[in-house]
């Protein structure tokens, strides 16, 4: 029988052994507790730097990166800056920050679209209205030029009707970058018209020297003449301004293997190298064209002639240097826009350079004045606009060209059966055929005023009758 000493002396040790066995798992707890508080901490320290570094990355993608990726969309050239830690390129987080710059550009570039479009239709409306007055007030200063034959008031009516028809090109220009119409419907006309009727829309036109050595009776078929002599026009226009005025613009018309080559040559400071490559974008028309892209206030000349090319299947090339330092340009007609008029039928205008090719044996020389060639050499050589007998243009008063006529031969009649017809009896009249009409109208009256004359062989009515004719031509040239 166990005695009550023994037993409680085990019941001391088993006491002992359960006291100390709870101790050492009370330690090994607030061991573990206290390493959990270290992990706990670190873990919280290192979540405090991650949110610290993403808050960061937020305000630089805000304040920075934001801001360049919607410049970008306008001016391609712009860097954007990349995220504060390279270490977040490729992770999920530099992914999702890319996204956002990349929805952010297609959005902008779309509102962008939106917005230039709505913009390009304002305008496109205000043109139209623009056009119709000029139109209006083109109508009525010809039919002025066509009522009185004082000489100081042709003068002005041509002056007028010259500046009329440059603020014409500038609304025509606006209307075709805004997506409208060229604005003129007109008949087959000579390609070389089309080129002189552009010309004859520019301020410092006198300094434009054409070359024609296209074959007789090379032509335009009826939807290219108008869009031919806007890129003429703003390619001498660009020529003009881009060179010194003591300085001429060749322009050469050359037959090549697949139509017609109008080739613009200045002797100006020519352009750099991106120069050339955004004029030579903008011309090809093969991208949208926005009115922001076209600086402020915007040029239009380039982004016309890339409208017209990209709508009328024409080719123009600005990316070579002229022989004479300058920009070459050429506009390149395509046959499927060539046509062909009998010369006899229908001569190009009587200011309208003379071609150096001949199609065949001489014929007997027309009636009409553009055949009248009193001193012209049959070697090929350059020529410039020139009037019925082989006087250029260039060298008018007040700024317009003069056209001096051949004096009135004894048959004085014969001028007004050789003049074009009446404006009325034409669909509609062309720029460069208003010069014709006046000058045929009054060497007419003049021709009549002589035969008139008591003593028409005297030398008052002879004078009188060579400076009424000598005056108005001089401005006829204008038009």
């Amino acid at each position: 029988m166990i005695e009550l000493p023994d037993l409680v002396a085990g019941g001391l040790a088993a006491g002992t052994l359960s006291a100390l066995a709870l101790a050492g798992g009370l330690l090994r707890l607030r061991r573990q507790q206290t390493r959990q508080r270290a992990e706990i901490s670190a873990l919280r320290t290192q979540l405090d730097g991650s949110l610290r570094a993403f808050t960061a990355e937020v305000e630089h993608l805000a304040a920075r990166r934001v801001p360049a990726a919607a410049q970008r969309v306008a001016h391609p050239h712009l860097a954007v800056p990349g995220p504060l830690q390279p270490l977040t390129v490729g992770t999920p987080l530099g992914i999702a920050l890319e996204n956002v710059l990349l929805a952010l550009q297609a959005e902008v570039a779309s509102q962008r679209t939106r917005v230039d479009a709505a913009a390009q239709a304002g305008m496109r409306g205000a043109t139209r209205e623009i056009q119709a007055a000029l139109y209006r007030l083109q109508d009525a200063l010809r039919r002025l030029q066509q009522r009185y034959d004082d000489p100081e008031l042709a003068q002005t009516l041509f002056q007028l009707d010259h500046e009329n028809e440059q603020s014409l090109r500038r609304a025509q220009v606006a209307a075709v970058v805004c997506g409208a119409w060229v604005g003129l419907a007109r008949e087959e006309s000579h390609l070389v018209d089309a080129v002189t009727g552009g010309q004859a829309r520019l301020a410092g036109y006198q300094r434009v020297k054409v070359h024609n050595h296209l074959e007789p009776g090379t032509a335009l078929v009826s939807h290219a003449v108008e869009p031919v002599a806007i890129i003429v026009a703003e390619l001498l226009d660009n020529a003009l301004r881009h060179s010194a005025p003591d300085t001429d613009v060749v322009v050469s018309l050359e037959h090549v293997h697949h139509g017609v080559c109008v080739t613009v040559d200045d002797a100006g400071l020519g352009m750099t190298r991106d120069e050339r490559d955004r004029a030579q974008r903008l011309v090809a028309g093969d991208a949208p064209i926005l009115l922001t892209d076209l600086g402020d206030p915007p040029r239009m000349g380039l982004a016309a002639i890339g409208r017209l090319t990209r709508q009328f299947d024409l080719g123009v090339d600005v990316s070579s240097a002229s022989p004479y330092g300058g920009v070459r340009a050429v506009l390149r007609v395509d046959s499927h826009l060539l046509s062909r008029l009998d010369p006899a039928d229908r001569p190009p205008a009587p200011s309208a350079p003379r071609t150096t090719r001949r199609s065949g044996p001489a014929a007997p020389a027309p009636t009409h004045a553009y055949g009248t060639q009193d001193a012209v050499p049959d070697a090929p050589r350059h020529h410039t606009p020139t009037d019925e007998n082989g006087n250029g243009e260039g060298d008018g008063n007040d700024g317009l060209p003069q056209r001096r006529r051949r004096r009135t031969r004894p048959a004085p009649a014969a001028v007004p059966e050789a003049s074009a017809p009446p404006a009325s009896s034409r669909p509609a009249r062309r720029p460069e055929e208003a010069a014709a009409a006046l000058g045929a109208l009054q060497s007419g009256t003049a021709a009549a005023r002589s035969e008139a004359a008591p003593a028409a062989g005297t030398p008052t009515a002879a004078a009188a009758a060579h400076d009424t004719d000598h005056t108005h031509d001089e401005g006829g040239a204008a038009r």
